[in-house]
């Protein structure tokens, strides 16, 4: 995390809980946490889609648990994916039968890290608070921790209505918005409270509160923050597909990770038919690496273009660059420990491309429109070499292979990473 950051952000005092061996809350690095879109008891597709997701970053998976076949099918996954390396802790989602699936499959309730517990569905009536028992009474028999997740789309139906009469009866009433707010807060704080008295541990408790509004979702969470100090995982649900998605999500978890509220997140993208489920973990990590919470790879920072870049090599060039990083992270991250904080840039003219190369750890400043064919670049803010012709793309990705090795791996530096050496021409303009 950046000095100003850590001067601006001060995260909320929680209890920590270990899921899996991944610790969240209090001053714990805030997780990024995902869901698989397959059929569990499609055993080859789910470990599949899971390790995808780990290796793109999810530190935490959630998978789906809804019927005999999907409850038999988790400990095999579980086992596939210890043979693979591949040891991110599965999530059990819960909805309607949990009580059942967690009693008859015991092996499916000792696989899994966490328990997903949705307080609307978990019975109704009477029944209610027996089939909650009963997986409170799993959680404690397997040592598991729980997420309490309510969402307002399957809100409890008694307790809105119990509110909403209540509110009605008040000498100043609130609006229903108000009221289903305080209904989700109440629920999620109530149930977790009534897992308490159940015999679990206030430290194996997580809540979640997800609403679809942006601005319904920053007031829910600000209030359960300041009535509890539980952890809580950020999530704007049902999102949406593409842009509206991403920028929803990234406005909500946003305003709220600046408060220093939540520990864990997830972003709910719908993806596109046949669409790439890991798209959602980078987004999630570029919105706390973007607020400087955490760091996951190398940033690319690249000038949006205007009259005076007409031509499209500093886009092609900012593409390939950052490409080129994400591909080597599963690489560099183990090797180069620290290199996922380093930050390139990419400019596109003399305007703002020295002065933002020069802040970078590494920088090029392609030529604008009617400016000189040349492209000076940055190495810690020094001028190391100009590059000219045809392979500037070649010639920088290798400054910056040179330079991770150099910087975050000790080895000795390349050539065009010294300071002050004459400019070179890689190869005549054509």
């Amino acid at each position: 995390m950046s000095a100003l950051a850590s001067q601006r952000i001060t995260r909320r005092t929680t209890r920590r809980s270990n899921i899996g061996g991944v610790v969240i809350g209090d001053a714990a690095p805030i997780v990024v946490q995902s869901m698989t879109n397959t059929d569990t008891a499609d055993i080859a597709a789910t470990v599949a889609q899971v390790k995808a997701l780990a290796d793109a970053g999810s530190e935490l998976v959630r998978i789906t648990v809804n019927t005999a076949e999907a409850a038999a099918a988790v400990p095999v996954i579980r086992d596939k994916l210890d043979a693979l390396v591949c040891n991110v802790p599965l999530i059990g989602d819960f909805h309607f039968n949990g009580h059942k699936l967690l009693t008859a499959f015991p092996a499916c309730a000792q696989a899994l890290a966490k328990y997903r517990i949705n307080p609307g569905n978990v019975g109704k009536g009477s029944k209610r608070d027996s089939q909650f028992a009963i997986m409170i009474e799993q959680a404690l028999r397997w040592e598991k921790p729980i997420r309490i997740g309510v969402n307002w789309g399957s809100l409890d139906a008694d307790l809105l209505a119990t509110m909403m009469d209540q509110n009605a009866r008040s000498s100043e009433p609130k609006g229903a918005a108000h009221v289903m707010r305080e209904a989700l807060v109440a629920s999620a704080i109530g149930s977790a409270q009534r897992a308490q008295e159940l015999g679990l541990a206030a430290d194996r408790i997580v809540l979640s509160c997800k609403v679809s509004d942006v601005q319904d979702l920053i007031a829910v969470y600000s209030e359960l923050a300041s009535r509890c100090d539980y952890p809580l995982h950020l999530g704007l649900t049902e999102a949406g597909m593409g842009s509206k998605g991403i920028v929803a999500s990234t406005a909500a978890i946003g305003v709220l990770l600046q408060q220093g509220i939540g520990d864990t997140i997830r972003v709910s993208l719908t993806p596109e038919p046949n669409g790439d489920r890991t798209r959602e973990v980078l987004v999630a990590q570029e919105i706390l690496q973007t607020m400087g919470l955490r760091s996951f790879a190398p940033q690319v920072t690249a000038c949006p273009g205007c009259g005076r870049t007409t031509s499209t090599v500093f886009q092609e060039l900012a593409q390939r660059i950052q490409s080129y990083l994400r591909a080597q992270m599963p690489l560099w991250r183990a090797r180069y420990p620290g290199v996922e904080a380093m930050n390139v840039a990419v400019m596109g003219c003399v305007v703002n491309g020295p002065g933002e190369s020069k802040m970078a750890n590494l920088g090029i400043s392609l030529p604008g429109t009617g400016e000189l064919p040349v492209a000076p670049v940055y190495v810690d803010g020094q001028k190391t070499v100009t590059l000219k012709g045809e392979r500037i793309a070649e010639e920088f990705q290798q400054i910056v292979a040179d330079y991770v090795r150099a910087t975050y791996g000790g080895e000795p530096p390349g050539r065009h990473l010294k300071p002050d050496r004459k400019s070179v021409a890689i190869k005549a303009v054509a």
